[in-house]
């Protein structure tokens, strides 16, 4: 059997047909069970990371109200997952987002969706390595004790050659398969998570020994508390990047124990732990640190970049404190592994609908992988963050902050193709209407304010970095400007597969091969 027959695996149950052009493509099945799944989810996620770099700006636009904005921002986040775990029941493809959104609204939306969701992993892939590589070289400074070890960091040559060290070992582990990727993951993320706890429950134990210290407030938790529909809509943006990734465990459906409903528990089980730590890191930091603009306060803006790397000797002591810089380390490397996962499969997906060029289709026969979309999303990775550090650290910076445009992309036309693909079964009982149309649509909804509001937001100079190409501002340029290639990118493969785009390879709203758990 080829890896592109539309015929099920051996030992596969089907459930229903026709398949609507889904297809098989030799990925390694059962390899990945409910936890394993979970785990690939937060470590995508990367919540270490996410929050030594997020406490501080998020505190500099709404001040105490911090944990509700993570709440806010969770919201959406969740009502998209309804979304994720509806598709994925009927339509277990490793495709995720553009197989699903190719089956409700056609072709080149689906490949547009897609796109959406290859771009924004690369630069997240760029972002995570050159934070791996940043906090390598500072842990290597606090365990030598020798500030040029960590002074090494800014020595351009230096840090792209780690940087381009940290994405080879990434690609390698994802290219050896998912068993290799889910044990690695097992010990990064329990190294983050464990110190996390330990760290939270220490700042709160130690609050009120420093100035600036404060009580809990339930009014904390209360959203209305912030001061302007800007504030609120500036801290929801930060709070929607520090959840994304969770969609990683529906990548590996194909790979996993069920397929049909095992990614879906997982990716709600990641979203529970992940708002969980969350909630009580900023608590606890909020206690122990306040906001003030001055010291250790959260709305220092010399150190609201990295909160932890101030944090960690204060309230941990310089022996734990150590342990810190290594769970940031640990969080972005293992995001960095753990996010080729949905890039290499819905490029593999891609291609297997003849929608990317037909190499992309290839599995590892050994590892059961897709070995050349791995490599090549490793290439990509590796070619841009090494232009984008020569060209402009200006540049770098606004590429990361586009990509919440990216992300509110395509998570919102995937909300929406759930409404849309279900959209005859909603009438038939309260819970369909409920979890598969208003709680995707409201998540739709609210990504594509987002989206509006951030795309308003860019066209100021001021945003990012504040540079500008012709009056607008740079951050607007690429974000479009990504968009803008993905179209033009689209016609081309159009004409080169013409069968995909007339909607022949992959069909609309067809019930598709459902395996059995």
């Amino acid at each position: 059997m080829t890896q592109l027959d539309a015929r099920p695996q051996a030992g596969d149950t089907v459930r229903s047909a026709p398949d609507g052009g889904v297809r098989t493509k030799g990925l390694g099945g059962n390899s990945v069970g409910l936890m394993g799944g979970a785990v690939i989810g937060v470590s995508t996620v990367a919540p270490v990371y996410c929050l030594t770099s997020t406490l501080g700006p998020t505190v500099g636009e709404v001040g105490l109200q911090m944990p509700a904005i993570f709440l806010a921002g969770f919201l959406p986040m969740l009502l998209v997952a309804f979304a994720y775990r509806e598709l994925n029941k009927a339509v277990p493809d490793c495709g995720t987002s553009f197989t699903w959104s190719v089956k409700a609204f056609g072709p080149k939306i689906g490949w547009m969706c897609g796109w959406g969701l290859l771009v924004a992993t690369v630069v997240v892939l760029s972002n995570l390595a050159g934070v791996a590589t940043s906090f390598f070289w500072l842990t290597a400074g606090e365990i030598t004790g020798s500030a040029d070890v960590a002074a090494l960091d800014g020595n351009k040559a230096v840090h792209i050659l780690t940087t381009l060290g940290f994405i080879a070992v990434a690609t390698a582990i994802s290219y050896r398969g998912i068993t290799a990727t889910k044990w690695v993951q097992y010990a990064l993320v329990g190294l983050q998570l464990t110190v996390i706890v330990i760290f939270a429950a220490m700042a709160i134990a130690k609050s009120g020994e420093v100035a600036g210290s404060l009580d809990f407030s339930l009014s904390w938790m209360n959203p209305f508390g912030i001061e302007s529909f800007s504030a609120f809509t500036a801290g929801l943006s930060l709070s929607i990047f520090i959840y994304w990734g969770w969609d990683a465990c529906l990548s590996i459906n194909e790979e996993s124990v069920g397929s049909a409903r095992t990614p879906g528990r997982s990716a709600m089980l990641a979203m529970v732990v992940i708002v969980a730590s969350y909630l009580m890191v900023a608590i606890a930091v909020q206690m122990y640190a306040g906001i003030g603009e001055k010291g250790t306060g959260l709305g220092n803006p010399d150190t609201s970049d990295n909160v932890f790397a101030v944090l960690a000797d204060p309230i941990m002591g310089s022996g734990l404190g150590i342990l810190l810089f290594v769970a940031v380390l640990a969080s972005a490397a293992a995001s960095l592994q753990t996010t080729f996962i949905p890039v290499a499969r819905t490029a593999l997906a891609m291609s297997a609908y003849d929608a990317m060029p037909p190499a992309f289709a290839k599995v590892h026969p050994r590892f059961k992988t897709p070995g050349l979309a791995t490599v090549a999303a490793g290439v990509a990775t590796g070619v841009f963050y090494t232009v984008m550090s020569l060209v402009s650290e200006n540049v770098l910076v606004d590429t990361i902050y586009a990509l919440g445009l990216m992300i509110c992309f395509y998570y919102s036309i995937t909300a929406f193709a759930c409404v849309w693909f279900f959209r005859k079964e909603l009438t038939r009982s309260t819970g369909n209407l409920l979890v598969k149309g208003i709680l995707p649509g409201v998540g739709g909804l609210m990504l594509t304010a987002v989206f509006g509001k951030t795309l308003y937001d860019m066209w100021d100079p001021a945003y990012g970095s504040g540079s500008s190409v012709l009056g607008m501002g740079s951050v607007f340029v690429i974000g479009v400007g990504l968009l803008v290639l993905g179209f033009f990118l689209m016609l081309l493969m159009q004409r080169r597969s013409p069968a995909f785009f007339r909607g022949e390879v992959l069909t609309k709203e067809t019930p598709a091969l459902e395996l059995a758990d």
